[in-house]
């Protein structure tokens, strides 16, 4: 293992234990998802810098990898922390728990280490692409731009929905909301496609696609969207369910006719 792992493995694990400390202090666990978004973006700069990867492709890569990271970032900082109010999942997650929950929550923040660099390896193999800018570049660019305009949109669309009072207890189906349950997590995955095209050419394309694939099977059946799901089931009952029967829960697609 290179010492930039070993830094890497080292300073994540103490950076994630000190967050979890702020994170109890506060009481709002969901600070956990700051360690995944800020982390990639502190550790594909660590690994520029590092490597000294100065050429146009890299910087190209990393400025697509900064632009999700504090856009994200942002969002659930000003969203899940510091709204005042815990997160639902992870609401959930402390009454499943019970007794138990302070060391599982240590460990989800510790995992979320994991979790940088498995993602961290199509980000790798994309900026160690050497090859002369081509058609694919462009192809990831505008795959990377499509994905950050439509995560935005879908979570303005959410946020402007519970802005009103009188939607209370509804459950948001306007705008792309219509054609997926979960349209942010649909836009996520493609994200992770934009790091394929700008690896193709390289020895290391396989490696890229551990991105788009893993980020499915977690926002699809781990991570994302059962917890999301639990909880919309929980606050918005009946109508959450009608939700479900219409609407594709990933990809974008019409809305079915609802069974009688």
């Amino acid at each position: 293992m290179s010492s930039y792992w070993i830094a890497f493995f080292l300073i994540g694990f103490i950076g994630a234990s000190l967050t979890y400390g702020v994170a109890l202090r506060l009481r709002i666990m969901a600070i956990v998802d700051l360690v995944w978004s800020l982390g990639m973006g502190f550790a594909a700069i660590a690994y520029v810098i590092y490597y000294e990867l100065y050429h146009a492709r890299a910087f190209l890569v990393l400025g697509v990898l900064l632009l999700w990271s504090l856009r994200l970032s942002y969002y659930l900082l000003k969203n899940r922390v510091l709204s005042g109010h815990e997160d639902p999942r992870y609401a959930y997650l402390a009454r499943y728990w019970g007794t138990t929950s302070r060391r599982n929550f240590l460990g989800l923040f510790l995992i979320q280490i994991l979790f940088v660099a498995l993602f961290l390896l199509p980000v790798v193999a994309a900026m160690r692409q050497t090859q002369a800018f081509n058609w694919l570049d462009a192809l990831g660019l505008m795959i990377a731009v499509i994905a950050l305009a439509g995560e935005t949109i879908a979570d303005r669309q959410l946020a402007t929905f519970r802005k009103c009072l009188t939607h209370s207890n509804k459950v948001c189906q306007h705008g792309l909301w219509r054609y997926s349950r979960h349209p942010n997590y649909f836009f996520e995955w493609v994200h992770w496609w934009a790091y394929v095209a700008f690896a193709w050419n390289s020895s290391f394309s396989w490696v890229a696609l551990i991105g788009p694939v893993a980020m499915y099977l977690f926002l699809r059946y781990l991570t994302g969207i059962p917890h999301a799901e639990r909880s919309s089931l929980l606050s918005r009952g009946n109508a959450y369910r009608q939700y479900q029967q219409t609407t594709p829960a990933f990809f974008l697609w019409f809305p079915r006719i609802p069974k009688n």
